[in-house]
């Protein structure tokens, strides 16, 4: 959430800001009225609060004195009707402000490029080579297919489309490679985490998911609460310090955690319908930072920078990007995608996204550390992936396969897959 006093102190810099991620000038202005008359109703009750108050002692002084006090009691009756009728007009009034504000996105780095949407993505690097084929290269989900190590139909069998079944080295491979980012995130400096996978409505307020993305996700709902399954990791991790004030001397502070993530997908009808490029449950692993606002966008790169360097490790050809104001997450003031090179394809697919969300998420879950005066001020928070695993398999499948229809395991995991190095029909389900 926005910082209100920013948005009325600096209006026409914010709402040229934000009018590049389509927020409307009309739609700032409504907010800043409804701020204004908030602000009005508040003096006004604390006014009629006081006099209510100045009543009730001149209904004491008169009885006290033997006089007639039933003026001065109607007085306070009067007062207290006006003061019921006020707090419902301001209950009223901050329902629709504090609706409208948790609406509005981050107001982006002024540093990342203007555009609508993805094609004015700006690339920074690429990284490793585009493996020689002297064949076509088959789709990951063909390669899994035939060595019966991804089973989709059984998949949509049990669950329904865009889910499926990992069978032997292919559970094997999965397993491996997010066993492998946990162990290179550890000694990186995060703290290994397994949160929950169900979260309250509140949590999900806090990272900016809800209110405006609830088609996005899953949610149970029985006669005691609604809970949401998470969308990634970054909602539990980030949430973790809400409502909390964190000593300045702890920072910062890393966290990385593998979790499956559930996403409806609403939107994407006929978008990559095969493979594992976009499920409904997909396993993760996240990345959050938790840092003072003065270092955070060097956080920004080093995290961006751990990302990279798993993909490195793996040798998986990539590029890095920052993305536009019109591309970017709704949370985010900056954000780079880290894309993998997928051969049959012909072109990169996201495998990572980094962001700084600078204190956007911290005001909304309310997360604030004590710097060196002492004072509160809020964090800045940040997250990535590190990585998507099932979109790391996909790109492992399709860049280490060979013509004879087998796949290659790169360097770094043969230890992790038990000393396997090669996926083959004959052992793909022994």
């Amino acid at each position: 959430m926005l910082d209100i006093k920013r948005i009325r102190d600096n209006f026409d810099t914010v709402a040229e800001a934000l009018g590049t991620r389509g927020v409307e000038c009309e739609t700032l202005g409504n907010v800043v009225a409804l701020d204004e008359k908030r602000r009005a109703l508040i003096v006004e009750t604390e006014q009629l609060k006081k006099e209510r108050n100045d009543a009730s002692q001149r209904i004491g002084q008169l009885k006290r004195q033997g006089e007639d006090a039933s003026a001065a009691i109607q007085a306070t009756r009067d007062l207290g009707d006006q003061i019921s009728e006020l707090d419902d007009k301001l209950n009223a009034v901050l329902e629709e402000y504090n609706d409208q504000m948790a609406r509005i996105p981050n107001i982006p780095n002024p540093e990342i490029p203007v555009g609508a949407d993805e094609d004015a993505n700006e690339e920074i690097h690429r990284t490793g080579e585009q493996p020689p084929f002297d064949f076509e290269p088959k789709a990951h989900y063909e390669i899994g297919e035939d060595l019966g190590i991804l089973d989709f139909e059984a998949g949509a069998k049990t669950s329904g489309a865009r889910f499926l079944f990992y069978r032997g080295l292919g559970a094997r491979l999965e397993r491996a490679v997010y066993n492998f980012f946990l162990d290179n995130n550890a000694e990186a400096g995060f703290i290994e985490t397994l949160p929950p996978y169900l979260v309250n409505d509140k949590t999900m307020y806090g990272t900016g998911q809800f209110p405006k993305f609830k088609e996005d996700v899953f949610q149970i709902t029985n006669d005691d609460r609604d809970l949401t399954l998470i969308p990634t990791a970054e909602v539990p991790l980030t949430n973790y310090y809400a409502g909390e004030i964190i000593p300045g001397e702890e920072l910062p502070i890393y966290f990385t955690a593998l979790t499956p993530s559930f996403r409806s997908e609403a939107g994407s009808a006929g978008r990559d319908t095969r493979g594992l490029i976009r499920l409904h449950q997909f396993n993760k692993v996240e990345m959050v930072k938790f840092s003072k606002p003065e270092n955070s966008y060097d956080e920004l790169e080093s995290l961006t920078k751990q990302a990279e360097s798993l993909l490195e490790k793996l040798g998986l050809p990539y590029r890095r990007i920052v993305l536009s104001t019109g591309d970017m997450g709704f949370s985010a003031a900056k954000t780079y995608d880290l894309e993998v090179w997928m051969p049959a394809q012909d072109t990169y697919r996201e495998i990572s996204s980094c962001s700084n969300c600078e204190d956007f998420q911290a005001r909304r879950a309310q997360i604030r550390y004590r710097n060196a005066e002492g004072k509160n001020e809020y964090v800045h928070t940040l997250n990535g992936s590190g990585l998507a695993v099932g979109r790391t398999v996909a790109a492992i499948l399709e860049n280490y396969q060979t013509a004879e229809g087998t796949v290659h395991i790169p360097d770094a995991l043969v230890d992790y897959m038990g000393g396997v190095t090669e996926i083959t029909p004959e052992n793909a389900l022994a």
